[in-house]
């Protein structure tokens, strides 16, 4: 491993250090995690809100601005990707489990459970579950993912600089970024990247988990799940091995194909003009308050404020978690187009599919609850089946839906260990196949760590923690972009009028 930098060593001894810790005291692990996540989202909560608005506002103005026709590549350069296999590849690592594992939960809680302000059960709670499901999945959530992307493709192929998050801060910091600080930067990255998969992988772990519960009733626990992490994890080691061009393409496009058989089964056999007239009225929902809810926090009402950290910032906390292994991958896999139609692909097109996806599985869970069925009664990990259960051909839904969230599994876990790879050998395009077996390795035992900890909780206040220090990088992300556009504007090799 010639390779690799010492950026690789000093976060792989934090990931084995934090898994040995979890492994001898879990229980004051998770207490150790809840401190620092309830300390983070009760005193930054508003941080959140503005940064990440900030970034939705940014990514507008370069689509509209003179910026926009820059390509991220040399002038000329052609996509690597067709449209539809690019669109698959970030659709597949951006959002993957997050959307089946939520698809009928997010909303049938938001209607049952934990209505932002309505009373549970009633009309406008019904409305609002749909309108802040598509909030928390929305376009604030890929803007996140974009400027972490857009960045990092536009200094790697415009520029020739090494694909590393502290190579993009060079227009601030200089030559400093080639040493020890650019070294905890990349560190920052590389382990928010572990933190962030790893709790997807235990979201998937669990689900997976919970629709063999209620398919096969087969028990929910730790063991199961440990046992559906090392499967999987031999699984997406053998993608690695066939590389980006070859595994994860194909997988990608297997998820959009198994998610739209989905998609369209739930659709027909659920109430279809419900869930579009659904899909039409929360659209407009959406976009009327979408500025209200960009800077919602509540420091009026103590209740109201809860529901906007326990959700709100989580979400954001979530994305920005992931930021740094989605952004990567799907810088990537971005080289050869222009900055306006990368943002306007990133932006629009997963956001749109995200809502009917939303619409289609929510408003088929709030039917079948509404008809008498405890959807909301369930674990989160069982809504989904629980409500294929309610309706025809259910069993074949769960089954595809299972093995739908085994590839979304096998997809994130795979991308993750290439940008891992990436991260920890300066950059480079073909990281080699040993490196990503090791980030394989240690991403699946911080899942399993995390879920021997505390479940769920321990995943989630784990998140939190990590990704408040890279938000902070980000926003100088930001600014290093936006004073190296100017420079470009003046001496770039097509110069913007």
């Amino acid at each position: 491993m010639k390779q690799v930098t010492s950026v690789f060593w000093i976060t792989l001894a934090i990931t084995l250090g934090m898994s040995f810790l979890g492994v001898l005291a879990p229980e004051g692990f998770e207490n150790f995690s809840k401190t620092i996540m309830n300390y983070i989202s009760v005193n930054f909560g508003w941080y959140y809100l503005l940064i990440v608005t900030l970034f939705v506002l940014f990514c507008l103005y370069l689509i509209f601005s003179p910026f926009g026709k820059i390509r991220l590549g040399k002038p000329g350069e052609k996509p690597e990707f067709s449209y539809p296999t690019w669109l698959a590849m970030l659709f597949s690592a951006g959002m993957g489990i997050g959307l089946v594992f939520y698809g009928v939960a997010s909303p049938v809680s938001h209607y049952i459970n934990t209505p932002p302000t309505a009373e549970p059960g009633t009309r406008e709670a019904l409305e609002d579950s749909l309108r802040v499901t598509f909030f928390h999945y929305g376009i604030h959530a890929w803007a996140i993912y974009a400027v972490i992307a857009l960045v990092l493709a536009y200094f790697t192929f415009r520029h020739g600089k090494p694909g590393l998050i502290s190579a993009t801060l060079e227009p601030i910091f200089g030559d400093k970024m080639n040493g020890g600080w650019g070294r905890l930067i990349d560190v920052i990255a590389v382990f928010a990247t572990i933190v962030g998969v790893a709790t997807t992988l235990g979201f998937g772990a669990t689900q997976i988990n919970g629709g063999l519960t209620y398919l096969l009733d087969i028990e929910s626990s730790f063991w199961v799940q440990l046992v559906i992490i090392l499967i999987v994890t031999v699984l997406f080691m053998l993608s690695t091995y066939t590389g980006l061009s070859k595994g994860i393409k194909y997988l990608s496009n297997t998820n959009m194909i198994l998610a739209g058989i989905l998609l369209v089964g739930t659709l027909i056999l659920g109430p279809t003009l419900y869930i579009f007239n659904s899909f039409t009225d929360t659209i407009g929902a959406y976009l009327q308050q979408l500025p209200t809810e960009s800077f919602r926090i509540a420091p009026h009402d103590d209740e109201e404020r809860q529901w906007v950290l326990d959700w709100t910032v989580f979400f954001w906390a979530w994305w920005i978690a992931w930021a740094p292994f989605v952004g990567i991958f799907i810088a990537r896999v971005s080289k050869g187009r222009s900055i306006r139609e990368f943002l306007a692909g990133v932006l629009l097109v997963p956001s749109v599919v995200s809502f009917l996806w939303f619409s289609t599985f929510g408003i088929t869970g709030i039917d079948e609850q509404n008809k008498g069925a405890d959807i909301a009664g369930l674990p989160d990990e069982q809504a989904l089946f629980g409500m294929f259960g309610e309706i025809p051909l259910g069993v074949v839904l769960s089954i595809i839906a299972l093995m739908l969230i085994g590839t979304f599994f096998i997809t994130s876990a795979d991308s993750a260990t290439f940008v891992l790879g990436m991260q920890t050998t300066n950059g480079s395009l073909s990281p080699p196949t040993t490196v990503k077996f090791v980030w394989g390795f240690a991403q699946s035992t911080i899942a399993a760590v995390l879920l021997y900890t505390g479940g769920l909780q321990a995943l989630q206040n784990a998140l939190i923690s990590a990704a408040f220090p890279f938000s902070v990088i980000m926003l100088l992300m930001v600014f290093s972009f936006y004073k190296a556009l100017q420079k470009d504007k003046k001496s770039g090799p097509d110069k913007i009028k």
